[in-house]
């Protein structure tokens, strides 16, 4: 097969890597792609939402398949593109359909998805510009601390939590004003939930469903979970607290229902499905959000872990399939730590040239904000690279993951070193 990846980043890193151990495998070309991903395939200088460009390049080069990283072509549409089209229809597209990718692209439409549904989440309101006051008002009602969500796609940063009433007010109407964009246009206010979170990956054909590793993945910039909120800075599989009745509620209350729901709504959903969970008090696990792809860093994290052919995986998805396909999952636990740019989330350097990654023997390292400049790998974005170390003992994945990351060297290298420091 020859198979075209979708994306740039330490997911498609990942995926990259998968999809070269597969036997079915003969060519695989990755869209943009970066210096790691080029160890496993061909990079081709295409934009992921270049849509008309993935045409061309599909018919040809004979692409047995297109395999969707990140959520933007799939909340553009990239899967219904496909469909559409007399000449590209028969090629399957591993991702959801646009509307399917509502769930990520519009938090209010995923909130409703869940009501409609009866999912377990959290109790919220969605207001704009036009009704700014009653936003205020649902604001003044609410317990603190309370969650602003922008309702569109905002990079993994249009989550905020005020520990008050007033500065929740403020930063409401700084959403509003432009603070995430057009993201912010529309803006969910939710209750807290207090708990755990953990993440659930799900790969469905839309019909029937296999769940991937079980992960958790750290957010804030600082030791201690302190810090302004990033795209992530780490992430442990399996996390020792998800325990096996905790994922049998999760199951039937909800993907299952998540599942169903779908299909009930007559939405096209064939590839993966993130499900962000807080394990509230009592162990009942709630709804924090979807994502309609894998994701980053989990990614780099749960995929090591699957001894599963993943072409074969893939296969099944796109022939509905999927109840028949084999899911094997190693024992071994991963830990991933980010290696980031200085002042990440905030403004930062690019251009900082990187050494020390031929020292590494053990771990998995995924390049994701790196290029090639003048003949050296230099840093190109605020997290730079994802480094995944397997063990039998999480600590000792853990340890040997932060080891791997100070033999890398570049000026401005920051790191979390306590990555599952609430799981000991």
């Amino acid at each position: 097969m020859n198979i075209l990846l979708l994306g740039s980043g330490g997911r498609e890193h990942a995926f990259a890597r998968q999809i070269s151990l597969s036997k079915h495998c003969q060519n695989l070309f990755i869209a943009p792609g970066n210096p790691g991903t080029a160890a496993f395939g061909q990079n081709v200088p295409l934009s992921a939402t270049d849509f008309a460009g993935i045409r061309q390049f599909v018919l040809s080069h004979d692409i047995s398949m297109v395999i969707v990283g990140p959520e933007a072509p799939l909340v553009e549409g990239v899967y219904d593109y496909f469909v559409n089209d007399a000449e590209l229809k028969n090629i399957p597209v591993i991702g959801p359909s646009r509307q399917g990718a509502m769930l990520e692209g519009s938090k209010a439409f995923s909130k409703a998805f869940m009501v409609r549904h009866h999912i377990p989440t959290a109790a919220y309101g969605e207001f704009t510009g036009e009704n700014v006051e009653e936003g205020l008002a649902y604001i003044a009602a609410q317990t603190p601390p309370v969650v602003l969500k922008a309702d569109g796609l905002a990079a993994g940063k249009g989550v905020l939590i005020c520990t008050s009433i007033e500065e929740a007010q403020q930063e409401f109407r700084e959403m509003l004003d432009g603070k995430f964009g057009q993201a912010g246009a529309r803006v969910v206010i939710e209750e807290f939930m207090s708990g755990i979170e953990f993440s659930v990956f799900v790969l469905t054909d839309g019909k029937n469903y296999q769940v991937l590793p079980v992960a958790k993945d750290y957010k804030r910039i600082g030791e201690g979970d302190s810090g302004l909120n990033t795209g992530g800075m780490g992430a442990v599989s399996p996390p020792p607290f998800v325990s096996e009745a905790i994922m049998d509620r999760v199951s039937k209350e909800v993907i299952e229902t998540t599942i169903a729901g779908l299909a009930q709504d007559g939405i096209v959903y064939k590839g993966f499905i993130y499900i962000g969970l807080m394990n509230t008090p009592g162990d009942v696990p709630k709804v924090v959000e979807y994502n309609c792809r894998m994701g980053d860093p989990e990614t780099q994290a749960v995929l090591p872990r699957i001894t599963s052919d993943f072409l074969e995986l893939m296969q099944h998805v796109a022939n509905g399939t999927l109840d028949q396909a084999a899911l094997n999952i190693s024992p071994e636990a991963a830990v991933t730590v980010i290696l980031a740019s200085q002042g990440y989330p905030g403004d930062f350097e690019k251009g900082k040239k990187i050494t020390g990654l031929e020292n590494i023997k053990d771990s998995l390292v995924f390049h994701a904000g790196t290029e090639i400049k003048d003949g050296n790998l230099v840093t190109s974005g605020g997290r730079v690279l994802a480094i995944t170390s397997l063990h039998t003992d999480w600590l000792q994945a853990l340890d040997n993951s932060n080891e791997a990351a100070a033999l890398v060297e570049y000026e401005g290298k920051y790191y979390r070193k306590d990555i599952g420091f609430d799981l000991k």
